[in-house]
């Protein structure tokens, strides 16, 4: 009898199933039985909590430590071992010791970063094509997660709680079909029903068309041209693509290659089959280049203005009836220089990429370039960095995980606390992590590969993936200190002032002239960039913005190292929280709220908000943006002492109220109460009780709603959420 395995190394994590496990007979048994109950319990509910537990982990955790020196936390064990105390002080140890059992042996904390539901049909198709094997004990719990993930509807949505959409429908139902399922087979049925339904796959949006062209069930003449050309522009060009936003240029970087190169993937019977099954008309028949503007009205969140259909016919002119002397080599030159990116962004991630969708484009490009070649076989092993295993099955990561973040704000929980000494042993394994996941040097090749520097950053996951991003680093550098200035000793190596001083540099240095923060680097193009959105799904991809979640994380890691250091750069720092802040109260919204731009959404802004307004001195005696940031919480505090908002709210751009409330959001709103020292201590008593009342015996929070957004439209899970902020 096998079992998965949760296994790490350096903040890497991949689950992995262990047919001869060293478990003792009984523990194996057990495990896989409380696995089996966990999925059963999952698929009975799967319409009505679409969002998984991250039970496996749990369960795991609790039979098969991962501390082998003493049992895990997560046992809760300790319900009534701390007498003496307030009922807040052991509903807070409670979730610590449960935290702490959660801790891998790196010192990181793990958990399901899941949610998108256009991420694993990327990957299936990019391994059918390069016939990688994914092997049959995957292949199975991927299955598991398409049939649990697909609506009463039959169709499939953007994330995991969207209503159905031609993307998701379209891109699961392929997915399904390659992994092995049957075309009559029930699921199967009905999501072809609803793709043919809404007009079939013709109507697919752009990343969408771009996956069938690859695999062969869709032409490349039905596809808005991505010509690789682009590449070999002059930087100074305003088009230029290295003024994107990253993650969008290193999309369409080697989607470019794919297009520039018209790569189609073997046409195999199943090939063939998906064919006849996904469209109105007859393959054969079908006019592509009528059908290459058209989109799903279901999934037009952003529509294409006149100007960039004009844009597109320009373009798609250029690629189907231009032709001048030296075309050919013109594409073979932009070809070479785009394969170049490709393998630096594969090689200075240690072949993770920057994300999913990127990590399996390059991939299969790469395989297209040259099949053999060990930089092709070197993308194979860190497919498994984006697997993530729950009750609900095997999904696709929205990035190789989560794990400096989730970290970060855990030391910060417990230190503010008041709790460290209790909980030492944890801390002195986060600031480990702290310390070994920063990123020591500079992308090499810098901005001739689009680069900024990253010295002294903290990523977002792991030291590998090396990403530096403004928000990620500041909450390491907040979490590295929180843990050092402990009045006792608790870390085996201390982060030195001058490695502190680089990411002060970084940080400096991302700060944008408007006095704000984006996510990795500084603003390259102008907000007009976003009429040439190809994506139809997504908003706000073109240009890195400032957001108030980067600008105040940055502020207040900068308050905080004035402490540590206040000679260095003495001037340049307060200047730029100077500005931050201002930037900061220009994002406020009239009511008194800020938008959340990376989690849902208006809780979580406004925590940003009244963060780094409280963190530069500013009171509600002072500070009418910070009067108005609390009044606009307590306004939506309901009579059982929660506050609850829904995905939509990142939709819509206006608060949206979840059924239930919401243990994650009322935390974040209690934290931003608390912290601006609000005087009436009666809602806030309430918030708390709420909190109390909500947490389990075992010290865990129940799931909710899913936690976290990006580009306003696709929902992403943070597990570790409901952990985390109702022990801070």
């Amino acid at each position: 009898m096998g079992i998965w395995r949760l296994k790490c190394d350096r903040g890497r994590q991949w689950w992995d199933f262990d047919e001869g496990s060293e478990l003792p007979p009984g523990v194996l048994a057990k495990v896989n039985e409380e696995f089996d109950q966990a999925r059963i319990e999952f698929a009975e509910k799967k319409h009505k909590q679409k969002h998984s537990s991250d039970r496996f982990l749990r369960i795991l955790a609790k039979h098969v430590p991962f501390f082998p020196e003493g049992k895990s936390g997560a046992e809760g064990e300790a319900r009534n071992a701390f007498p003496n105390k307030t009922h807040v002080d052991e509903t807070i140890r409670k979730g610590a010791n449960y935290l702490s059992g959660l801790q891998m042996q790196d010192g990181h904390i793990p958990g399901d970063y899941g949610g998108p539901m256009f991420l694993l049909p990327g990957l299936v198709i990019a391994c059918y094509v390069t016939g990688t094997d994914l092997g049959e004990h995957r292949r199975r719990e991927m299955i598991r997660y398409l049939r649990n993930h697909r609506n009463e509807d039959g169709g499939f949505g953007l994330h995991i709680e969207c209503e159905s959409t031609m993307k998701g429908s379209i891109m699961n139902y392929i997915a399904m079909r390659l992994l092995g399922v049957e075309s009559d087979d029930p699921d199967a049925s009905a999501t072809r029903k609803w793709i043919l339904d809404h007009g079939g796959a013709l109507l697919a949006p752009s990343w969408a068309k771009l996956w069938l062209c690859v695999l062969g069930v869709h032409e490349y003449d039905g596809l808005n041209p991505i010509p690789p050309e682009n590449w070999i522009l002059p930087y100074w060009i305003p088009i230029h693509p290295g003024r994107f936003w990253c993650h969008c240029r290193i999309v369409y970087l080697p989607q470019s290659y794919l297009y520039g190169t018209r790569a189609v993937g073997p046409i195999t019977d199943i090939v063939k089959q998906i064919r006849s099954e996904i469209y109105l008309e007859v393959y054969e028949d079908i006019d592509w280049p009528a059908s290459r503007g058209k989109c799903c009205p279901v999934d037009e969140y952003f529509q294409r203005p006149k100007v960039q259909s004009l844009f597109w016919d320009a373009v798609y002119w250029y690629e189907h009836s231009l032709q001048f002397p030296g075309k050919q080599k013109i594409r073979q030159a932009a070809l070479k220089e785009v394969i170049e990116l490709i393998k630096h962004e594969d090689v200075n991630t240690d072949w993770i990429c920057i994300g999913p969708v990127n990590k399996a484009l390059n991939m299969v490009a790469c395989w297209f370039h040259d099949p053999d070649s060990q930089h092709f076989k070197n993308h194979l092993p860190r497919l498994l960095d984006y697997l993530w295993l729950a009750e609900d099955g095997m999904k696709m990561q929205g990035y190789n995980g989560s794990q400096l973040w989730d970290t970060a704000f855990a030391a910060q929980a417990i230190v503010q606390s008041g709790m460290a000494e209790e909980f030492e042993t944890f801390l002195k394994r986060a600031h480990h992590f702290f310390d070994i996941t920063q990123v020591r040097e500079d992308t090499p090749g810098g901005m001739r590969y689009y680069r900024h520097i990253s010295k002294g950053a903290w990523p977002f996951s792991t030291r590998d993936h090396g990403w530096p991003i403004s928000d990620c680093s500041s909450e390491g550098m907040k979490g590295s200190l929180a843990v050092q200035t402990l009045p006792f000793k608790c870390f085996d190596n201390k982060i030195s002032t001058e490695r502190f001083q680089d990411c002060v540099n970084v940080s400096l240095s991302f700060q944008n002239p408007t006095g704000g923060w984006a996510t990795y680097e500084l603003r390259r193009g102008g907000a007009w960039l976003e009429l040439l959105n190809p994506s139809e799904v997504f908003s706000d991809i073109m240009v890195d913005y400032d957001y108030v979640e980067c600008s105040s994380s940055s502020v207040v890691a900068l308050k905080q190292f004035q402490k540590l250091d206040p000679d260095h750069r003495k001037e340049e720092i307060s200047t730029a929280i100077a500005k931050g802040i201002k930037r900061i109260k220009q994002l406020q919204r009239e009511d008194g709220s800020w938008y959340g731009n990376w989690g849902i959404c208006f809780t979580y802004g406004t925590w940003f908000g009244v963060e780094a307004l409280v963190a530069v001195g500013e009171t509600l005696e002072n500070s009418p943006e910070l009067q108005r940031a609390c009044e606009f919480l307590l306004s939506k505090l309901r009579d059982d002492g929660g506050v609850g908002e829904n995905y939509l709210s990142c939709v819509n751009c206006e608060w949206n109220d979840s059924k239930e409330p919401q243990i994650v959001n009322t935390a974040w709103a209690l934290l931003s109460l608390c912290k601006a020292g609000w005087r009436d201590q009666e809602p806030l008593e309430r918030m708390a009780q709420f909190l109390m009342r909500s947490q389990e015996s075992s010290g865990d929070w129940p799931q909710q709603l899913i936690s976290g957004v990006f580009n306003k439209t696709c929902m992403i899970t943070y597990a570790a959420y409901r952990l985390v902020f109702p022990i801070w």
